[in-house]
């Protein structure tokens, strides 16, 4: 198992196991006072069993199972997981329906510790299982044509009740240029803490773009989809002025109700500086020279 990680990423930074799941009962220990003057309202949350496996994933954002964080753990039960077919399509040589053994046949699966930043300030430090999305688009063998790759969710309202309503544009839909997807830091996720990925968490196979914000994960995928022109990203149409195509972290631009230029790391109290695309400026800022990173937030 190889493991890749920046090099100022000691062990003693990854975020416990414990506190990754358990992130409303470590809100909860604060005291819901406290929370309430130095967390933002995203991070307040219920009561509820912190040592039930329910509760230590009871804190998400997938909208397909609903827009409260706990939902995604009381509804992604409904979620079929098995069998699993991702369908490849566009400006690619090998198109077809792939299950997820023969999308990933010959590759070999790594564990990532990442940096992983949530839009809302807050940020945790996770060991990602999955494989390499270079070496998976190396194998379908995309045309010259394609310059953009898109990541689709699966559209199933039975099986993911947030899809009745029209919160967003379904099914969701993200995206990457080529060149940040076939670098050797983006992964396609298929567990976590060695763990096969929970529902709610975005099994069985989701997208995870380390310099990015979160939202930039595309979870649930059932297609891939090659693109000679960018594509429109499911937040992209909902909120253009909050959530851009290219959703690098950059500390020097606002969320339009928030500043990014501090974060608080899950589980400690202090707030530290945020750090350009996320930690990952010496690996992936070259993708960007020349480009205005305000402009193209």
């Amino acid at each position: 198992m190889l493991i890749r990680s920046p090099a100022d990423i000691a062990s003693s930074e990854i975020t416990p196991e414990r506190l990754y799941l358990d992130r409303r009962s470590w809100i909860r220990r604060l005291g819901l006072g406290l929370a309430a003057v130095a967390f933002p309202r995203p991070l307040l949350a219920a009561q509820g069993d912190p040592n039930s496996w329910e509760e230590v994933t009871g804190y998400n954002n997938f909208y397909e199972f609903g827009t409260g964080k706990d939902d995604p753990a009381r509804n992604a039960g409904s979620l079929r997981t098995r069998p699993w077919t991702v369908k490849v399509e566009g400006e690619v040589a090998r198109p077809g329906s792939y299950d997820l053994e023969a999308l990933f046949k010959g590759i070999a699966q790594e564990e990532r510790i990442y940096r992983f930043r949530c839009v809302e300030a807050w940020s945790m430090v996770v060991p990602w299982n999955g494989y390499p999305l270079g070496e998976v688009i190396k194998r379908l063998e995309p045309t010259s044509r394609a310059r953009y790759v898109e990541f689709t969710t699966l559209f199933d309202p039975q099986q993911m009740p947030g899809q009745r309503s029209s919160v967003l544009d379904w099914p969701y839909v993200e995206g990457l240029r080529m060149d940040e997807a076939m670098h050797p830091l983006t992964l396609l996720v298929t567990g976590v803490y060695g763990r096969p990925i929970p529902n709610q968490n975005g099994a069985p196979v989701r997208l995870i773009v380390p310099w990015k914000y979160g939202f930039k994960g595309g979870k649930s995928i059932v297609r891939i989809r090659f693109l000679e022109q960018m594509p429109r990203t499911a937040w992209n149409l909902a909120a253009p002025r909050e959530y851009g195509f290219y959703a690098n972290v950059n500390p020097a631009v606002d969320h339009p109700r928030w500043s990014q230029a501090t974060e608080r790391r899950l589980g400690k109290l202090i707030r530290q500086k945020t750090l350009p695309f996320n930690g990952y400026a010496d690996q992936v800022a070259a993708l960007y020279r020349g480009m205005d990173l305000r402009a193209n937030y």
